[in-house]
Formats: structure tokens, C-alpha cells, sequence
């Protein structure tokens, strides 16, 4: 994870597309300075970058089992969120997405994330889907998916 850069997921470990089901893990940083106020002498994770780390892992299912990298996901509301527990530096956590709704522009995951299998926080995640606003960060995002492991064939498509 770079949180700085809200960049939560650091690779793809399963993607089933006809599940519409996805994997991911996400190493919390030891250090970031997101720690440092939050809080001082007793650093957790923040609840919104939990909520934000289902968000990606779901926007990952979403932008590519459903469409390929065509559209975009853009986070639209979180419903039903839980924190569970405190998530604290060095953790090592899996961001899990299944693909609840697809249609009239939007796309509905539940999302959860596991702590040494334990659930530490879960939430329904809702995305309007669009095209992507310019080339430039279709391109970005591209690079990134290459980056988290999304499925290569899918990328091919995607590129051509």
C-alpha cells in the first residue's frame, strides 16, 4: 500500500470472472505519515482507507470483469460499512469483492477485508460507471492494472 497516494491494493492473487469474485492483498505500510496523527503513540489505520481498500478492490472487478477496461468505476456511496477491529502498521490484509448489481450505469460489490482470515471490516460499495474522462488516465489506469497483476489478455483487449 501507498497510502499517501491512495494506492491500497498491491496485487491481484485471484480473479474469477465468472464468480465476478476478486482477491487482493494489501500490505500496510510500517511507517506512513497518515500514522502520525492517527494517533499519536497508538497508530490504527484509518476506517475511511479500509472503506477505500474495498472500493479499489471492488473498482478493479467491476472496470475489469464487467467492462473490460472500457468504463470506469467511480465510488458513488458505502452502505452497510463495519469496522470490526483496529487494523495497525505492517499488517498484512486481503481485500476480497463479489459483484452483487450490474446495469442502468451502476455496479454494486460486497466488499470485506481479512486480517490472518479474520474479518476486520466490510461494506456494500455502490459505483456509477462511466467512460473514462480522457485517454490520459485510462492510460494510467491501465498501467496500474498491469502493476496489480490484472489478468494480461484482459489488458490486451483493453490496449487495442
Amino acid at each position: 500500500m501507498r497510502l499517501e497516494y491512495f494506492q491500497m491494493i498491491d496485487r491481484v492473487e485471484a480473479l474469477d470472472a465468472e464468480a465476478r469474485t476478486l482477491r487482493a492483498a494489501c500490505a500496510v505500510p510500517e511507517e506512513s505519515p497518515i500514522f502520525e496523527g492517527h494517533f499519536p503513540g497508538y497508530p490504527i489505520m484509518p476506517g475511511v482507507l479500509l472503506i477505500e481498500t474495498m472500493a479499489q478492490a471492488g473498482g478493479w472487478l467491476v472496470m475489469g470483469v464487467l467492462h473490460r477496461f472500457s468504463h470506469m468505476a467511480f465510488l458513488v456511496q458505502a452502505r452497510e460499512a463495519k469496522l470490526r477491529s483496529f487494523v495497525t502498521p505492517g499488517a498484512a490484509l486481503t481485500a476480497e469483492a463479489r459483484i452483487l448489481h450490474d446495469g442502468s450505469g451502476y455496479a454494486v460489490i460486497a466488499g470485506a477485508i481479512r486480517e490472518g482470515g479474520k474479518r476486520v471490516a466490510e461494506a456494500e460499495i455502490i459505483y456509477r460507471i462511466l467512460p473514462f474522462p480522457n485517454e490520459t488516465l485510462r492510460a494510467r489506469m491501465l498501467e496500474t492494472a498491469r502493476r496489480v497483476g490484472m489478468p494480461a489478455e484482459w489488458l490486451e483487449q483493453a490496449a487495442s
